[in-house]
């Protein structure tokens, strides 16, 4: 189906287009979060006849403030073909607009050298709109994945759209989110929901069992574990500082024989500050971890040995819901994104977390369906990448005047 709509849009009637072979893929990948979405469609155009997979790394993967990633990417066995280093301490607004300047010179020479068929996207990042903004001044055509989504709490929204407006094809995760992308103005043939690829991470990975899991955190094994994760809210006038304490305010009344399990948070303002607080706290509790980077796999471990999500990580709507862990969403860095029923919204003071926190450890998840898919969204963005027969045709892009009423 996917195919055929695409073979269709891109072969002219009356006119032969012979396939073209080889066709390079350029993934960009910016942080572990979305490396951990894109690990499956990266492995799964490597491994198609007929495509040929390039990985330009950026963002924080080559911070030491942030874990040093791409190591993790190097040791899943993908080779680099550029790297577009930013600075490796993001504190304040500028500091992210000037990272998106040399974001954009860095990516406009990668690509000007590698020279792509498409370029392949996920998500939000200022990073990831500097090379969309790359790939649209060389004319490289670009492909999006999970555009049309809402997070109005963030400035990760405003980019989101701004990426989705100079895409040529569409990889939502879900049928909100393409309606969207469809009332923006992009043709209903070149947007494909195919669920979040975060997904096909959890049916392909083989887990390891708790005992494993406690080991490698350094932790002594308990009934019970909470994954905290916690981002900037970088559209909110509340200053960071409060937004983490709070949250730090409500975990520590807790019972002690939790386990908790603190990430890092992200290369946003205010990111640094967030990492800094959640490891002094850990150093507070005998039964709690601070990891600046978990890396994608351990990440997903602990997640599925976790009673608990908790903070504000999109990780807590996309993939907590496939473990059947309740998530306790935090502020309104996720505002707008769907949800599953296994997501519990609070606002971002200590008492409104704490109450939710009790209604999360008395909620039965065990029927909860994910709403992002069946993790089969690799497979079917392949299918579409392979069916098309002439990725310059994408340019011609047109815009979809509809009615409303």
């Amino acid at each position: 189906m996917h195919r055929s709509a695409v073979v269709e849009l891109l072969v002219d009637a009356g006119r032969a287009v012979v396939t073209k072979k080889n066709s390079k893929i350029c993934v960009v990948t910016g942080s572990r979060a979305d490396y951990g979405l894109l690990k499956s469609p990266m492995a799964r155009i490597r491994e198609c006849e007929g495509l040929t997979l390039q990985l330009v790394v950026t963002g924080s993967h080559h911070s030491k403030t942030y874990g040093e990633s791409r190591d993790i990417i190097l040791a899943d066995g993908f080779c680099i073909g550029a790297d577009v280093p930013l600075s490796d301490r993001v504190v304040s607004p500028l500091d992210m607009a000037q990272d998106a300047g040399v974001a954009l010179q860095g990516m406009a020479q990668a690509l000007s050298r590698l020279q792509p068929d498409l370029v392949l996207l996920l998500g939000d990042r200022y990073e990831i709109f500097a090379t969309a903004t790359a790939a649209c001044l060389l004319n490289i055509p670009l492909a999006h994945l999970c555009g049309g989504d809402l997070t109005t709490g963030a400035i990760d929204d405003a980019l989101r759209h701004g990426i989705s407006k100079m895409a040529h094809l569409h990889f939502p995760s879900n049928e909100d989110a393409a309606r969207r992308l469809k009332q923006m103005g992009e043709a209903d043939e070149r947007v494909f929901t195919i669920g979040s690829p975060g997904l096909d991470a959890i049916r392909e990975m083989t887990f390891a069992g708790r005992a494993a899991v406690f080991n490698e955190l350094g932790l002594p094994q308990s009934d019970r574990l909470y994954l905290v994760s916690l981002h900037p809210e970088t559209l909110s006038v509340r200053p960071v500082a409060d937004q983490v304490e709070s949250l730090c305010q409500a975990l520590s009344s807790l019972d002690p024989d939790i386990a908790l399990v603190l990430s890092g948070s992200n290369a946003d303002a205010g990111g640094v500050e967030i990492s800094e607080r959640l490891e002094a706290f850990a150093q507070t509790r005998s039964r709690a971890v601070f990891r600046r980077n978990l890396g994608h796999d351990l990440y997903l471990n602990v997640m599925r040995q976790a009673a608990m999500v908790i903070g504000n990580s999109s990780s807590g709507l996309y993939e907590a819901p496939s473990f059947k862990a309740p998530t306790v969403n935090v502020g309104r860095r996720q505002d707008g994104r769907l949800k599953a029923a296994s997501v519990i919204d609070c606002h971002g003071d200590d008492e409104s977390i704490g109450r939710a926190l009790d209604k999360a450890s008395a909620l039965d998840c065990r029927d909860v369906i994910n709403p992002y898919g069946d993790g089969r969204a690799a497979e079917k963005l392949v299918d579409v990448l392979t069916g098309i027969t002439d990725y310059r045709a994408l340019l011609d892009k047109p815009f979809v005047d509809r009615e409303f009423v």
